[in-house]
């Protein structure tokens, strides 16, 4: 069956219009369609996006990172993040290739059907006009004729009844008359028979010339827009299909995050976080009230004794009422010890060191910084209040024996762990000295070997005092797991800021930490108020991170750091240095990440980086 629009629709002009009109109609609608698909893609990729980070941990928490089923979800949301991002990636797609194309194409394909349209409707009103002029020429030939016929009969009736001469004058006349009728009917048939042909021949080309074309136009046009919507749609699905891959992974990687979640693991973490080590209590002794009892020891002086004790206990006690934070965070005002004029150890030991911390002037001076400064000193000053509290808190004796043998363990091995990788970058960055310090003597215009000295000084240093907190962390470790109270032999040379006043606890009599049962115990209501403490200022920061160095120092004299806040060191010790002097004569200074003080200035040599200079210089600007 032939689809040939000129030659089966030529009369359905009308019916074309209203198709081809209807069709455009559904272009805008499945236009309109797309867009408000990939709006609905937007917006589910927004709405996901946002689920997955409202539930996201805000900050990294060590149970969150310990626990399979905390993992699972966590990877869950990772995974709905990624599959938000596929679905903005299909609603982009959408818009750029759909959505702005079929826009465009509607505007031409509209301007190409106008132009069509135009061009039948001209042909159609040069084929009226034709057989209009066809009518009119074939009504006048009618006429004609019928005059010419009219006039003949006239004329043969005067002539059979002419007798007369006057009536013989009237026939003639008639006769004259009705030739003339019968030349003008026989132009009108000549007019006639030309506009017949002519019209004959527009026709012919109406019908099989010019609708034909012009059909045969729109007709391409209709397929190129059904073409469109075709290819409209194959990249609607394409896009879908382009993103299965990556959808397809994540689920698989929700499912594998699922499958990964042990139970039974995740009950034994429970019981590696909180076990303490200690064994079970035993049987309770009977108690024989029934013996007589002794009266040596009065009942007055048995209140005494308990007063006494009670006394004793507030003494130990480091975080009575009385004990501000402003007095915690106090750090050595006055004029700090002049350097000693002989560098001995025992001259500046026998000293009197910084007096006791009792002015809250450092406290003012820092809240005076913060409320001055700028955002970015500001988080700085934030940032020294919380270090110089949990310098001052501390985190317990050196050797964590407040806490529970189990914990213990686990908190010396990690922190061994930890000074083992600290010791593998510093070989490392030795090494690497080492080997430029050849490559600079054999080569000497590669650059002074002087110049690789200190740091190789500083490392060696560095790498001894590694090695000693190693062996002293190693030996701690051997005590917990030897359950016996062994002399290391390894004392440490510094002393913790604020690790005197929980020693001061540690130093209570055995009688005082053991349960009834006889087993170690430990004062929880001290260790609670310690944590209720440390973690009122925790809560206030986001980041645990330390403050940054703005240099380094080299100890001139040595120095025992005998109050709170003071950090004692060894001559020729490198340090960094987190606190310029501020004019009271104390710099504060970092050996490590759990060691922290001043020390006074006039003992140390200091080095500060030139971005630290310019970035303390606008901190005191500001």
């Amino acid at each position: 069956m032939s689809c040939n629009w000129g030659t089966e629709l030529w009369d359905q002009f009308d019916n074309l219009e209203k198709h081809t009109s209807w069709g455009i109609d559904f272009l805008e609608r499945y236009t309109k369609f797309i867009r408000e698909r990939a709006d609905i893609e937007m917006n589910y990729a927004k709405q996901i996006r946002s689920l997955s980070k409202k539930y996201h941990p805000k900050r990294s928490r060590e149970d969150e990172s310990r626990y399979t089923w905390c993992l699972a979800f966590a990877a869950t949301l990772r995974q709905l993040n990624e599959l938000s991002i596929q679905r903005e990636e299909v609603a982009e797609n959408l818009n750029s290739q759909i959505v702005c194309e079929l826009t465009r194409y509607t505007q031409e394909l509209k301007a190409e059907r106008k132009t069509h349209f135009q061009d039948g409707r001209r042909a159609q009103q040069h084929i009226e006009s034709s057989w209009k002029q066809l009518e009119s020429s074939k009504r006048r030939f009618e006429r004609d004729c019928k005059e010419a016929e009219r006039a003949q009969h006239l004329s043969d009736r005067i002539d059979l009844d002419s007798k007369t001469e006057g009536e013989k004058r009237c026939s003639l006349k008639a006769h004259q008359t009705a030739q003339q009728k019968k030349e003008v009917a026989e132009e009108s048939r000549k007019d006639y028979v030309t506009t017949l042909n002519q019209f004959n021949q527009d026709q012919h080309q109406h019908y099989h010339t010019l609708v034909p074309v012009i059909y045969q136009r729109i007709q391409d046009m209709e397929e190129r827009r059904i073409e469109r919507i075709c290819e409209a749609m194959r990249v609607s699905a394409e896009a879908e299909r382009k993103v299965l891959p990556v959808v397809s992974r994540c689920l698989d990687a929700m499912m594998d995050a699922a499958e990964g979640i042990q139970p039974r693991m995740d009950t034994r973490q429970v019981v590696e976080v909180y076990k303490s080590g200690f064994d079970p209590p035993g049987d309770v002794d009977f108690e024989d009230y029934s013996a007589t009892m002794r009266r040596s020891i009065s009942e007055s002086s048995y209140l005494d004794n308990r007063t006494e004790g009670r006394r004793h206990s507030r003494k130990l006690w480091p975080f009575i009422r009385k004990n501000k934070l402003l007095t915690l965070l106090s750090s050595p005002r006055q004029p700090p010890p002049p350097p000693p004029t002989s560098p001995s150890p025992g001259g500046v030991a026998n000293s009197t060191q910084s007096p006791p911390p009792a002015c809250r002037e450092p406290i003012t001076q820092r809240l005076n910084d913060l409320m001055t400064s700028g955002s970015r000193t500001r988080k700085q000053c934030l940032r020294s209040l919380k270090r110089g509290l949990s310098l001052k808190l501390g985190s317990g004796p050196a050797d964590c024996s407040h806490l529970p043998p189990e914990q213990r363990r686990k908190k010396l091995q990690s922190r061994i762990n930890n000074i083992n990788e600290e010791i593998q970058r510093e070989r490392e960055q030795r090494d690497a000295l080492m080997k430029m310090r050849d490559v600079y003597e054999r080569s000497p215009q590669m650059g002074d070997v002087s110049s690789l000295e200190p740091r190789l000084e500083e490392t060696k240093v560095s790498l001894k005092k590694l090695e000693e907190e190693l062996r002293r962390n190693q030996a701690w470790l051997t005590e917990v797991d030897s359950g016996q109270s062994v002399n290391c032999g390894f004392e440490s040379q510094t002393t913790t800021p604020g690790s005197s006043s929980l020693k001061q606890l540690d130093n209570r009599s055995p009688a005082s930490r053991e349960s009834p049962d006889g087993s170690y115990t430990e004062d929880h209501s001290a260790e609670l108020h310690f944590k209720s403490r440390s973690s009122e200022f925790d809560d206030d920061f986001d980041d645990e991170e330390p403050l940054p160095s703005i240099g380094t120092c080299k100890s001139l004299y040595p120095f025992q750091g005998q109050n709170e806040g003071t950090l004692s060191m060894v001559e020729g010790e490198l340090l960094s240095v987190v606190e310029e002097d501020k004019g009271d004569g104390w710099t504060r200074v970092r050996r490590n990440l759990d060691e922290e003080g001043y020390v006074p200035t006039s003992y140390i040599k200091v080095f500060l980086d030139s971005s630290a200079k310019g970035f303390v210089q606008s901190s005191r600007l500001v």
